[in-house]
Order: structure tokens, then C-alpha cells, then sequence
């Protein structure tokens, strides 16, 4: 029973914990979406693969921009894909912004985003080189935002997305999947200094990337962020993240694709971080509230325990989901208690198999990796000097 009591406890702290620290970490870091002294020239890489929801809405942000010199650059591996001729029509329609769509497929990692990516990469004019995926909408302060939180000590930064304007229940379980409990945990780790990489917008320096061996090396994960995450770590630098993640409007979702979805990425997470997804097990509500109940069963608590626990643990959340202006609403609550019944199962479905379907491509997760070079910490503080040079002063 002890064990029982503690375990609920401590989990519910931990919940309220990082809550309050993510608030508070917003709060500190407001600072740094403050106006940068000078802006260098940034590239934008876009990659784009079929027709989505609100395709032309968030590559159409990409010309919107709040920055003096940058070019757009949209990657897409087949000339009759559908999403091409979207690009061509917006690059048309904003004749005043540098943009070029490139097609073709450089076939040089098992990740078909890298090989969709490396030819826009190795084309690109500026050093200062930004990723965003096609279903990222583009805030005018995007690139601020971005170069704001690099430092001396910065590999990368990156956005987790954000889920918003969901439509139907299943875009919802989407969305507070994504915001409330993934941004809220990346955030943490961010501002305890172990800041993960999300593919969905990453910011990088041409020069830092020479240095830590290419931008083909981020082919040597299945996913591009893990490979970044791990490169950066392993030169002794820091994964950074924006301070208000970007948005991805989600539209209409399927329960069975955001299953899928999230499916696939437990599987990243546990072939390229094993240790670090060991304690997933214990996240969510589900485990902590089934000790509640039997607890309550057991007559150590009262029976509205289990009604008072949730309603500390999801209000906290819904706390958090209005702070950061995330969708909340009545379909939060069920759509919150859905996500943390799935959990469990999620990890130990994630164990159980190494496959998954992306775009269509059948994948598995890497199993090794080769080694970095034995000389790259030694490179890379070398090249940080250089890459500060590019690197604005915060105006105080």
C-alpha cells in the first residue's frame, strides 16, 4: 500500500512539477524573441512530398517572412508529384522572394526525406540554413525566433510542432499528444540543458556542419533529428529549442493514423535512445490513476479520490494548454484520458517490431551506427568560433 500511495504521489508531482517549470521557462525565455541587432542571409528548405491538409496555406507562409535576405528553396524527389506544381504556382505568385523548386533523389541514406533534402542543402547560398517540413505553418518571426536561442554553445536549433486547429476527435487526441504532453516534455528537457532535435523545423550552420562531418551524416539514423540530436551531443554542443514552438494546423485525423503515427515514432525514440525511453512507461496518467483505484479499492483512500486526482493532473495540463494558447475545449479531457490509456500500450508496442510505413516507404529502425570521428569535439570548438561570427547580438 506504501508503494502504491508513493508511486501515485510522486507521479503527480512530477506531472504539476513540469507543468510549472514549462510555464516558467516561458516566462525567463520571453527575452529572446526580442528583435536581433543584426540579421545574416538564411536558405529555407522545405521539402514536399503529395497533397496534405493546408499544403498551400503553410508553404505560402514561407514567403511572408519578417527578414531581410533569405531564399526559399522547395525540394520534391518527383516531377509529377501534386505538391510541385503547389510550389511552382506560390513561387510564381511571389516574384519579390528568391525561390526555386529542385526535383530529383539523391539516394544516399534509407531516410527518403534525407534524400529528398541533400540536393537543396548542397545548393543552398546562404551559411545560416533552416528545415521546415511542408505541413509547418510559418510565423512572420520564424527565423527570430530561431536564431534568438543560438549561443556559443548551440549545434542546432529546432521547433517540436504544435497541433492546431484540430477538427473531430481525432485531431484532438493529435493535438494534446503533441502540445500538452510531447512540447511539454521536450521543453523540459530543453530547459534543463538536454534539449532533443524535432525534425519538424531545424535551424543549422553550414560551416558547424562541415566541421561534424556533412549534412549527409544526419542520414546515418532513420530519422534526420536523431542523427542531429546524437551529432550535436557527441561534438559537445547543445540541442536548443524556440521559445514558442511552430504551429501545425491538423485539420481532420483518423484515430488509426495518429495511432500509426505515433507508433512510428516510439520506435525512433527506442532504437536511437533506449535508455532515454525507458521512463516513458511511467509517463501518462494511466499507471499513477490505476493505483488510485486500487487504492480506493483497498479502503486506503476515499472513492472520490480518483475523481479529485484526474481533475489536479488534467487542470494542470489544461493550465498549461491556455498559457501557450494550444486548442482546448470540451474534447480535451476525453481526448487527454484516450492518449494516457493508449501510453502503455504504445510502449510496449514500440518493443515489439521495428517496422513502420512512412509516405508510403516501408522502413525499420537503424540498429547501429557508425561511429564519430575520433577528432570531431577538437573541429567543432575550433568551427563554433566561426559560426559565432554569423551570430547576432540580443539587443539588451
Amino acid at each position: 500500500m506504501t508503494l502504491l500511495i508513493w508511486f501515485a504521489a510522486t507521479a503527480l508531482v512530477v506531472q504539476l512539477g513540469s507543468v510549472a517549470l514549462a510555464l516558467l521557462w516561458r516566462q525567463r525565455n520571453r527575452i529572446s524573441s526580442d528583435h536581433l541587432a543584426t540579421r545574416p542571409p538564411v536558405t529555407l528548405l522545405r521539402p514536399i512530398c503529395g497533397e496534405e491538409n493546408n499544403l498551400e496555406r503553410c508553404l505560402a507562409s514561407s514567403f511572408t517572412l519578417d527578414w531581410p535576405t533569405y531564399e526559399i528553396i522547395f525540394c520534391v524527389a518527383e516531377q509529377g508529384d501534386p505538391a510541385a506544381a503547389t510550389a511552382r504556382r506560390l513561387i510564381e505568385a511571389h516574384p519579390r522572394v528568391p525561390a526555386r523548386l529542385l526535383v530529383g533523389e539523391d539516394r544516399m541514406s534509407v531516410n527518403p526525406k534525407m534524400n529528398n533534402l541533400v540536393k537543396g542543402w548542397r545548393s543552398a547560398r546562404h551559411d545560416w540554413i533552416v528545415l521546415a517540413d511542408s505541413n509547418v505553418l510559418m510565423p512572420p518571426d520564424h527565423f527570430t525566433r530561431t536564431l534568438s536561442r543560438w549561443d556559443e554553445e548551440t549545434g542546432l536549433v529546432c521547433s517540436p510542432p504544435v497541433g492546431t486547429e484540430p477538427e473531430g476527435f481525432g485531431a484532438m487526441v493529435e493535438s494534446v499528444w503533441l502540445n500538452s504532453f510531447q512540447a511539454r516534455w521536450q521543453l523540459l528537457a530543453d530547459s534543463v540543458g538536454f534539449g532533443f532535435a524535432q525534425g519538424k523545423s531545424m535551424l543549422f550552420n553550414r560551416h558547424l556542419m562541415s566541421e561534424m562531418g556533412g549534412f549527409e551524416r544526419l542520414g546515418e539514423e532513420v530519422a534526420e533529428d536523431a542523427a542531429a540530436t546524437l551529432l550535436v551531443r557527441n561534438a559537445g554542443l547543445n540541442v536548443r529549442l524556440v521559445t514558442l514552438p511552430f504551429e501545425q494546423p491538423l485539420g481532420r485525423r483518423d484515430l488509426s493514423a495518429v495511432w500509426k503515427r505515433q507508433l512510428r515514432w516510439a520506435r525512433l525514440r527506442r532504437a536511437s535512445f533506449p535508455l532515454y525511453f525507458l521512463p516513458e512507461i511511467a509517463t501518462g496518467a494511466a499507471l499513477p490513476a490505476s493505483a488510485v483505484i486500487a487504492l480506493s479499492i483497498a479502503g486506503a483512500l476515499p472513492v472520490l479520490a480518483l475523481p479529485v486526482y484526474l481533475a489536479v493532473w488534467y487542470g494542470a495540463e489544461a493550465l498549461l494548454c491556455r498559457a501557450y494558447r494550444w486548442p482546448i475545449g470540451r474534447r480535451a479531457l476525453p481526448a487527454m484520458l484516450l492518449r494516457d490509456l493508449a501510453l502503455p500500450a504504445l510502449f510496449v508496442a514500440a518493443w515489439f517490431g521495428n517496422g513502420f510505413v512512412w509516405r508510403g516507404n516501408a522502413m525499420t529502425v537503424a540498429e547501429d551506427r557508425p561511429p564519430l570521428p575520433g577528432r570531431l569535439r577538437t573541429a567543432v570548438r575550433r568551427t563554433t568560433d566561426k559560426a559565432r561570427a554569423f551570430v547576432t547580438t540580443r539587443t539588451s
